[in-house]
């Protein structure tokens, strides 16, 4: 490829160029003009050669262009023109075109020449004023949606911010900062969870991508902010090489969202007390008459056995009479259970990786109680069959049972650790749920699926038991490891799809 080009001639390397180009002798004129420059000034390239390099200089720039062209054949040296120092050169019919200019000497067989490179600076302009216009509008883009950008580059431990972020940070002097700096100025809750989702991004083997969401400490006003974090990772030979992406405060958001959820809450803790309720009336109702039958049986059974004239029939009649409203009266409960819980369960194959992140976004959305979700599941299990609503239900109860429980604590960092294992022989597949919470004594951990059972001031203990019943129904179970330490631990089980 090099010995082919050795015969490439200088005429056809000038005649392919895109630039406009010009050689000129010492003497200022003109020698070649290859096709661009013909283009750009409208002369054909006989009628310029010979010609006064002048003849294209408009006027009142041509003492200009004189001193450049004496000064650079004086000391033959690549020589620009500046942006401060375009000319005005004249096409031929007299129009001006802004340039920008260039020299640089070639010598062939003992005689100087120069090399002139036009550039067009109106382009120049054109581009420098659309890039300014594109950053305006990315600024206003930007101030509209409140957001910020930095660059955290991995190999150097610095993080580049704009000024939006170091606002929220409380920090508009540095235009870089140590990632250690940057750190400290997130809550201490939140840092853990948010180096998990960097730690996952930074993992080769993903696509890049962070998303995080955490408060910053302002040190300026000691004012709290939500901040909502997406980016990209970079990687350089399988490493991670700098994490680039937008912040954005909403802080305001979050407390709406808080607002909604604490009503949505207490509807729900309403509708569950209304449904308590009725269920509990409606078990009386039924109740009431088999019971009220079994005291008077009862009453005329000791009052006969208190008599010494003992009528053994009447006796044989009146347990006959208790025995029947006894048998009444579960009969009435069984049916009553029955048409509350009426209705054809549907089930579906399910992944329950995906049930469970389900279930935790749920949680994430309701902010009630902020926790270091820990998940250690099985990529590859199999599908189970069940009802997706009943068991991300299960799940949800779960893990709001375990956030309030942890709440009560003074842990640096609330932590529910989800796994998943594989019942060998049994065709079953277990979830575990458990915090690291204060737990639960034996006493407590053997009423706790008890109807109407509760720890919680404002609960109603029935949570857990539908909880079971769900479960339960989907063909598994759900159960207390009594032993577990620490915090509580809670398993449930679910049948592996045909």
């Amino acid at each position: 490829m090099v010995d082919a080009l050795k015969d490439l001639s200088f005429q056809a390397v000038f005649n392919a160029a895109e630039d406009a180009m010009l050689l000129i002798e010492d003497s200022g004129h003109i020698v070649l003009v290859n096709p661009a420059a013909q283009k750009l000034f409208g002369y054909a390239e006989d009628e310029l050669r010979g010609q006064a390099i002048e003849m294209l200089i408009a006027p009142r720039y041509q003492k200009q262009y004189s001193y450049y062209q004496e000064l650079f054949f004086s000391k033959p040296v690549k020589r620009f023109m500046s942006a401060a120092n375009e000319l005005v050169a004249l096409d031929r019919d007299r129009k001006e075109i802004l340039l920008d200019i260039s020299l640089s000497p070639i010598k062939a067989q003992r005689q100087l020449y120069a090399l002139i490179i036009f550039n067009v600076t109106s382009r120049r302009l054109e581009a420098e004023e659309a890039l300014r216009a594109s950053e305006e509008r990315l600024r206003l883009a930007k101030q509209a949606a409140g957001l910020g950008i930095f660059d955290y580059d991995l190999k150097r431990n610095i993080v580049y911010w704009d000024k939006q972020i170091r606002k929220l940070w409380g920090n508009d002097s540095d235009e870089t900062i140590s990632y250690e700096e940057f750190v400290d100025r997130i809550h201490p809750k939140d840092r853990e969870a948010r180096q998990a989702a960097i730690d996952y991004a930074m993992n080769p083997t993903g696509n890049g991508e962070f998303k995080a969401e955490y408060r910053v400490v302002n040190p300026v006003d000691g004012v709290e902010h939500w901040i909502s974090s997406v980016g990209r990772v970079y990687f350089e030979n399988e490493r991670p090489n700098r994490l680039i992406g937008v912040t954005r405060d909403v802080t305001e958001q979050k407390n709406i969202q808080k607002k909604l959820q604490a009503q949505r809450h207490e509807t729900e803790d309403i509708l569950k007390q209304q449904v308590a309720a009725r269920t509990a009336s409606a078990i009386a109702h039924e109740l009431n008459q088999p019971l009220a039958a079994i005291s008077v049986y009862s009453e005329v059974m000791l009052h006969t056995l208190h008599n010494d004239d003992i009528n053994f029939e009447n006796l044989k009649r009146v347990l006959k009479g208790c025995v029947e409203q006894a048998q009444r009266a579960g009969r009435s409960l069984h049916e009553l259970l029955a048409f509350l819980q009426k209705g054809e369960l549907v089930t579906e194959r399910l992944n329950l990786n995906d049930v469970v992140n389900e279930a935790l976004k749920i949680v994430f959305d309701d902010d009630y109680v902020r926790f270091n979700p820990v998940l250690q599941l099985e990529q590859n299990i199999p599908a189970v069959q069940c009802n997706h609503t009943q068991v991300q239900k299960v799940l949800v109860n779960l893990f709001r049972n375990a956030a309030e429980a942890m709440r009560a604590t003074d842990l640096p960092t609330l932590t529910i650790t989800t796994s998943m294992q594989t019942l060998s022989g049994k065709d079953m597949a277990m979830i575990i749920v458990q915090d690291n919470g204060p737990g639960l004594d034996h006493d407590m951990a053997k009423c706790i699926f008890e109807p109407f059972f509760t720890t919680k001031p404002t609960g109603i203990g029935m949570g857990l038991a539908i909880s079971r019943a769900l479960i339960e129904t989907n063909g598994g179970q759900l159960w207390v490891d009594l032993d577990a330490k620490p915090g509580a631990k809670f398993q449930f089980t679910l049948p592996f799809a045909p």
